[in-house]
């Protein structure tokens, strides 16, 4: 069995997930997404950046902090038969909340209201339906960069115009959500495979609580409804290893915020007392047993 882990550089994520493989008695390969040069006709008989056919990989892990890297990676590799985590599949619905809005409310998942325009003037009438404050978000991107809260006209017209002159063509989806007043806190909860293995809450003053951001982590206990919520959102865009990112809303209880497939954990294992690395592992193990 050989494993690889795709990587732009080795985080603290990456060295828990190395280790674990390492105390299963794996090394896994880090594969460089830097030195990768694929001829897309050839197929998985050529060389990967260690050395070896790709064809030879059991399973490759997907850690790209570069979201069109890794996507475009996982859609090479599983065109060839090279299982990923995530797969496309999975990554193209996630990294996308347009499209995870879509995904979740095919599958009846409760989420805060959505609505999306192109252009200014259908952009302002979309927040304004949606009813101040408002949340802008851009389509794409993590860490709770480029939010905006909305809280009138003038300021939906400024942030609008700033968008459409600086932004590439993402920035120009104008995609927009109520603001939810949250107690101060929302829930990250961990899906790998069919199992919601645990979740935190994340606690901030400001109302961007991502811990990238500040946001303090602490344990979340896996409620029957926390499990079978994340279960039924996770299965909605494909399944793997997620994080999935909850709201309490003080109308309509729990609700889907966003799900993330490329997730960082290196905050969570500690206050939840789960070793999160470690149930990635396995769950890699058992995928690339399937193709051994």
């Amino acid at each position: 069995m050989r494993v690889g882990i795709l990587v732009t550089h080795i985080r603290a994520e990456e060295k828990l997930l190395i280790a674990a493989f390492q105390a299963r008695g794996v090394e896994p390969d880090i594969l460089l997404d830097r030195d990768v040069n694929l001829d897309l006709i050839a197929g998985a008989s050529q060389p990967a950046p260690s050395g070896v056919a790709w064809g030879e990989y059991s399973v490759v892990l997907e850690r790209c902090v570069s979201t069109s890297r890794g996507m475009y990676l996982q859609a090479i590799l599983n065109s060839w038969g090279i299982p990923t985590i995530n797969s496309y599949a999975t990554a193209s619905v996630c990294a996308d909340k347009l499209l995870t809005t879509l995904a979740l409310s095919r599958a009846g998942v409760p989420q805060p209201a959505a609505r999306v325009a192109f252009e200014d003037e259908s952009a302002v009438t979309a927040i304004e339906q949606i009813g101040y404050p408002a949340v802008l978000k851009p389509v794409t991107g993590s860490w709770g960069r480029l939010l905006a809260r909305v809280n009138d006209r003038d300021s939906a017209e400024a942030i609008i115009e700033h968008r459409q002159i600086l932004g590439n063509y993402q920035h120009h989806v104008f995609y927009v959500q109520p603001y939810v007043n949250k107690p101060g806190r929302d829930i990250r909860a961990f899906v790998v495979g069919d199992e919601t293995i645990c979740a935190i809450y994340r606690t901030s003053p400001h109302w961007i609580t991502n811990t990238a951001r500040g946001g303090k982590a602490s344990n979340c206990p896996v409620t029957p409804e926390l499990d079978a919520l994340c279960r039924r959102a996770a299965a909605a865009v494909g399944g793997g290893v997620l994080a999935l990112d909850l709201f309490e809303d003080p109308e309509h209880g729990l609700i889907l915020n966003e799900i993330n497939h490329t997730m960082e954990f290196r905050n969570s294992s500690a206050p939840t007392g789960v070793d999160i690395a470690a149930r990635v592992v396995d769950y890699a193990l058992r995928q690339a047993e399937v193709v051994v």
